[in-house]
């Protein structure tokens, strides 16, 4: 069982009523939950940052389908690292846009370079990398009150 410790902070006033706002905002039900899950945040963010940590990701690619040369690379690199690639997902946007999510897993310096090479195809338009530790390497990804 967790023990809750309560605490104070010394905060300036207009800073404090703009994390008001976007708590509200964001529909958290209190401060503490809201401060939990920045203090999460950050030791996440701070994991992650060891190269040797393992790390999942999300990867979302968009690009012009009209060029039948990136798919082709794009399926030659994903079949290059398969024991990295957990899913992948194509949804056509509109007529002429291609989104391309793949899910990442492995040390955080794998999947970022993963990343790279998948965001360096040439005609990529967009490339965004959302990594987080694995649940097994977070010790407090669990702890919600």
């Amino acid at each position: 069982m967790n023990v809750i410790t309560r605490f104070g902070v010394s905060i300036d006033e207009r800073l404090l009523k703009k994390f008001d706002d976007l708590i509200e905002e964001k529909g958290y039900v209190n401060r503490s939950e809201a401060i939990r899950d920045l203090i999460r945040y950050m030791l996440d963010t701070d994991e992650i940052s060891d190269p040797d940590a393992e790390a999942v990701g999300t990867l979302s690619l968009v690009y012009k389908h009209d060029s039948h040369e990136i798919a082709d690379k794009l399926n030659e690199i994903e079949h290059d690292y398969f024991n990295n690639i957990v899913s992948a997902t194509h949804v056509h946007l509109d007529h002429d846009n291609c989104l391309e999510v793949l899910i990442l897993r492995g040390k955080a310096r794998d999947v970022k370079a993963i990343a790279d090479r998948l965001r360096a195809v040439k005609n990529i338009q967009k490339g965004y990398l959302t990594l987080t530790s694995t649940l097994e390497e977070n010790e407090f990804a669990d702890i919600r009150n």
